[in-house]
């Protein structure tokens, strides 16, 4: 679904990425983890198109990505929850989930992302449905945000940081979410701090390092090496 090889990105002259690779297959969850200033989120705005990559390629659905403006990706297929929310603090939350609302691209033989089954997932949106942004809680906002890239049916869905700052019931529900989604088959790239939660749902991981992956591999593989996780994520 998702190919990327040897993407470099960088801000001026600071160089970020160096030679990042990574790919993501159809109904796959994939985790990017790293300590802070790892390049993460660069890499993230890359794949979006809110950074042009300096070299490498982006595929996504055998088509190439890389450089289109970022409208065109999202288009394409590919939704994201950014790290801070960034929800419209002043349209109601049904407001909020239908100004993003678009039909996927290809016709699919999944279930189709409505407001009606957006609310089974989220019983909260729909008692706030008529609630502004402003008016919610941190997490209802961050409920809010997973909803609203989930309302363009999305491909692949990409979290950055999606549980920060969040209170451990609220952590555990976007948890929940997440393996719901899973189980649905949504392919989804996600980046957080928490380790063992990422094991239990991710079937695979990529570590990076100063703008270069130093490890992939499996949740188990993960899990059982001590040693790499303290060295690279510090747990």
């Amino acid at each position: 679904m998702l190919e990327v090889k040897g993407l470099e990105a960088a801000y001026g002259a600071s160089q970020v990425l160096f030679g990042v690779d990574l790919s993501i297959g159809a109904g796959e969850v994939v985790s990017l983890l790293g300590r802070n200033g790892m390049g993460k989120t660069t890499t993230v705005r890359s794949l979006l198109g809110l950074l042009p990559p300096r070299a490498g390629s982006i595929t996504f659905e055998r088509s190439a990505i890389a450089g289109l403006p970022a409208y065109r990706i999202a288009r394409a297929g590919i939704g994201l929850v950014p790290e801070g929310r960034q929800i419209f603090p002043n349209l109601s939350v049904r407001e909020n989930l239908v100004a993003t609302a678009r039909p996927p691209r290809t016709t699919s033989s999944g279930e189709l992302w409505t407001l009606e089954r957006l609310y089974r997932l989220f019983p909260r949106l729909a008692e706030r449905e008529a609630n502004m942004g402003n008016q919610l809680s941190g997490g209802e906002q961050q409920m809010l945000a997973v909803g609203r890239a989930l309302m363009t049916n999305p491909r692949l869905l990409i979290l950055d940081e999606a549980t920060e700052g969040l209170a451990p019931l609220i952590r555990a529900e976007i948890w929940r979410v997440l393996a719901a989604l899973k189980q649905a088959g949504q392919a989804i790239l996600v980046i957080d701090k928490n380790v063992d939660a990422l094991s239990r749902i991710a079937d695979r991981h990529y570590i990076l390092e100063k703008g270069r992956i130093v490890w992939s591999g499996t949740s188990p593989a993960l899990h059982a090496d001590t040693t790499l996780r303290g060295r690279y994520l510090g747990v």
